[in-house]
């Protein structure tokens, strides 16, 4: 078997240049292990939150067939893992996607799949951010046995106030360092999965009872995806099952700062896409037993609570005293991931300063905490003034971002996926492991990627498509995706004239792997 080189960016040539335009960037190192490292990914992607957020959109989308939808959206994923992690087996460097693209197809590509990186981590946070502020001040309702407590989520300004102080919480953790985020997300993590394998045991238990007159009896036909109803409602819930796996590669941007940069993180990241599959298919299941998929009542699809599903479910299905572990989990879910997607963001806006891509203040790390601190700090502060704004415009703007979502995720990995088999074109034949993880899987899964961007975009026009609202008669989540990436070009055009070398090619250079040694 062959392998590639797998110097470190650390690397440098003689008289002190980085090796192949790979640089340093003062990180700390060894800071997290293979444990560490999967339990981030699995934070970063907030498995109770994607569920509570998405299980009744995705219903109301595929009906019974959503467990089959949530199937077809780990496959893509699956795929362009194997890509990330052969990808960083050669270049274990915290730009991630955006190095790799530069490497493999140039600035111009690599800027933008970089920039999709960037504007899709910002909007999660603003989403994260808003789950867990509702889902405070429902705890605090819950606690306090006051419904006005609870009702205080819906004060646009109290809600605001408070979000903006939990992503100023989230800001502040991050900014200090791996080892604090590491610490505390054993425990977010571990307390969220148990608390979903209760509520999934409950809800298998109590399935086809008295309580629940819209239980639907188990059927292999859910795992069924060809049983979609149309292809345009088939690619709506892919999107959004696209989303809820969305995250994983955090364990990548943190390579440089992982024990074993070079494999440890491309493992984790199979681990943590291993325990959200499982989750996910057994919660849906589960669910979808209990209260069925329809509009009515309790259905998952019920337009009234499908954005915000545990809520309604957790008193009815676990009972008044465990309903409000599914409110903390749900808190925690979001809190913690809140926390740890500050990580891609940070570091690839790190690395695109490191090459000069960005201004070069953003390449600065704390000496004391080995972290990016200007770069936490301007993400933190971006969250929440994209939170702020899309609130005030749109009543809808959970639902509408999350769309938008898809098609940002579905762009950089796609691109990331084909830049894997494009930068290791050399080796493609020289084994067939390598035809298979450098080549097969990551242009499979990017092709599946890029056809659900396409198909997206697409549908996305229509005013229906999302929360149904508009601006001049186009659809808003249209208006919030392209205009999101139409705003990158904007700024990459800003960039080219602040930082013509590296769009020049000069700074981090195109290439294809030149050393290759042998097992």
């Amino acid at each position: 078997m062959t392998q590639l080189d797998t110097r470190s960016p650390d690397t440098a040539k003689e008289g002190g240049a980085p090796a192949d335009g790979m640089r340093s960037k003062g990180l700390g190192g060894n800071s997290v292990g293979l444990l560490g490292s999967a339990v981030i990914g699995v934070s970063t992607v907030a498995p109770v939150y994607c569920l509570t957020s998405t299980l009744g959109s995705t219903a109301g989308e595929v009906g019974v067939q959503m467990p089959a939808v949530f199937l077809a959206g780990f496959l893509p994923m699956l795929l362009v893992a194997f890509a990330y992690r052969e990808l960083n087996k050669a270049m274990p460097d915290c730009g991630t996607s955006f190095t790799w693209t530069v490497k493999a197809f140039g600035p111009r590509v690599g800027w933008m799949c970089g920039w999709g990186l960037v504007i899709a981590t910002i909007i999660v946070l603003s989403n994260l951010a808003g789950v867990a502020t509702s889902y405070f001040w429902l705890l605090a309702g819950e606690i306090t046995g006051s419904g006005s407590v609870a009702a205080l989520d819906g004060n646009k300004a109290v809600h605001i106030v408070t979000c903006l102080a939990l992503i100023a919480v989230a800001t502040v953790i991050s900014y200090r360092g791996m080892t604090a985020t590491k610490g505390l997300q054993y425990t977010l993590v571990a307390l969220q999965l148990l608390v979903l394998a209760v509520f999934v045991i409950m809800a298998f238990t109590k399935a086809g009872g008295a309580d629940f007159p819209t239980s639907a009896d188990f059927s292999w036909s859910w795992l069924n995806p060809f049983a979609v109803q149309s292809f345009a409602a088939f690619t709506a819930g892919l999107s959004l099952s696209i989303f809820m796996y969305w995250g994983w590669d955090a364990c990548l941007t943190a390579n440089e700062e992982t024990s074993g940069s070079s494999r440890t993180p491309g493992r984790a990241a199979l681990v943590a896409m291993v325990v959200l599959v499982g989750s996910y298919l057994l919660t849906g299941v589960a669910a979808q037993m209990i209260v069925g998929s329809g509009d009515q009542g309790l259905g998952l699809a019920n337009p009234e609570t499908s954005d915000n599903v545990f809520a309604a479910l957790a008193g009815p299905v676990m009972g008044p005293v465990l309903g409000v572990a599914l409110f903390v989990a749900v808190l925690a879910s979001a809190a913690a991931s809140l926390q740890t997607t500050f990580i891609p963001v940070a570091r690839t806006v790190l690395a695109m300063a490191t090459y000069e891509a960005l201004p070069a203040s953003y390449a600065q790390v704390h000496p004391r905490y080995r972290t990016p601190g200007r770069a936490t700090v301007t993400a933190g502060v971006a969250t929440g003034v994209f939170y702020t704004v899309m609130t005030l415009v749109s009543a809808h703007v959970l639902v509408d971002t999350i769309y938008a979502l898809g098609l940002m995720i579905c762009f950089y990995y796609a691109l990331t996926a084909f830049a894997c088999a494009w930068y290791f074109r050399a080796d493609l034949l020289k084994s067939g492991r390598d035809l298979v993880f450098k080549g097969a899987f990551p242009v499979l899964g990017g092709t599946l990627l890029a056809a659900v961007f396409a198909k997206t975009l697409a549908d996305m026009w229509d005013p229906a498509y999302g929360s149904g609202s508009s601006v001049f008669g186009v659809g808003s989540v249209f208006v919030i995706g392209v205009g999101l990436l139409a705003l990158g070009v904007v700024i990459m055009c800003v960039m080219r004239r602040r930082s013509p070398a590296f769009f020049r090619g000069e700074v981090l250079t195109k290439s294809t792997p030149a050393l290759v040694a042998e097992d």
